[in-house]
């Protein structure tokens, strides 16, 4: 059982071959599940600067445990969320457009492999730093979709199910037999809906984003030791504030969506 692990994030197009073993081990636990068409699996990310990549691993860099990703709406590529729903219901490429204008993404491909099920080492620890990284990336909200096992994680975190779009924010994906929902933090910088605990853990990560803490497993009374490396080097002011955003993925409509 892995108990030090380094957590690191950068941008996609800085690491190709971290990029490589995160798509490997995601298809790995995906096949898993019986589940190969989920659209946040696509590789293309990798060659996309709007990508950002989480990874934890072993501290020689030989072991990836898992990972998530953040995709920042950049007025050129649809978001995953988009992609996955947008068939469903193309009110999801308006709000999208709309956020953008003040930064926005998507927290995505999250992941953790059987070496360390149950920790929260590959997946709620990687989820915690995706929204510890948007305020560095600007944004002031961001989207998600996730399983119903994951949602809690995004509760956690701050984040609450986007219920204007789909069925109160639920979808049949990615098989008909399975359910995800889209999930939204509304305030990137406050994190005002996540438990103060938290919401203190994720402002000192933000002063703080190299170091190395001692960190209890939210699912189990184990310690494990974190190296935290998640400063993300050759980020431009406003990179991702994309004014006059355009709907991407279906016709603008007249009237434009307000914020309800």
């Amino acid at each position: 059982m892995e108990t030090e692990v380094r957590i690191r994030a950068f941008r996609a197009t800085d690491d190709s071959e971290s990029c490589l073993r995160f798509i490997l081990g995601h298809q790995k636990v995906l096949e898993n599940h019986g589940v190969h068409n989920v659209t946040s699996a696509v590789v293309d990310w990798m060659y996309n600067p709007s990508v950002f990549v989480i990874v934890v691993e072993s501290l020689d860099g030989t072991k990836l445990y898992g990972g998530a990703r953040v995709h920042a709406a950049d007025g050129k590529n649809m978001l995953p969320i988009e992609i996955a729903t947008g068939s469903m219901d193309a009110r999801v490429h308006e709000y999208v457009a709309m956020y953008a204008q003040n930064g926005t993404g998507e927290l995505c491909g999250l992941w953790n492999s059987i070496e360390v099920a149950g920790l929260g080492i590959g997946s709620y620890f990687p989820a915690r730093v995706g929204i510890i990284i948007t305020e560095l990336l600007g944004f002031d909200t961001l989207f998600g979709l996730c399983s119903p096992l994951t949602l809690r994680f995004n509760e956690w975190i701050g984040c609450r199910p986007f219920t204007k779009i789909g069925m109160n924010g639920t979808f049949y994906y990615p098989k008909i037999d399975m359910i995800a929902t889209a999930v939204f933090l509304a305030d990137a910088h406050e994190l005002s809906l996540s438990p103060p605990r938290e919401r203190d853990k994720m402002f000192y990560l933000r002063k703080n984003p190299v170091c190395v803490l001692q960190e209890k497993s939210p699912f189990k009374n184990i310690s494990v030791t974190v190296h935290y490396e998640i400063d993300i080097a050759g980020l431009k002011e406003r990179e991702f504030k994309i004014a006059n955003c355009p709907v991407l993925g279906s016709a603008k409509k007249e009237k434009r969506l307000s914020d309800e």
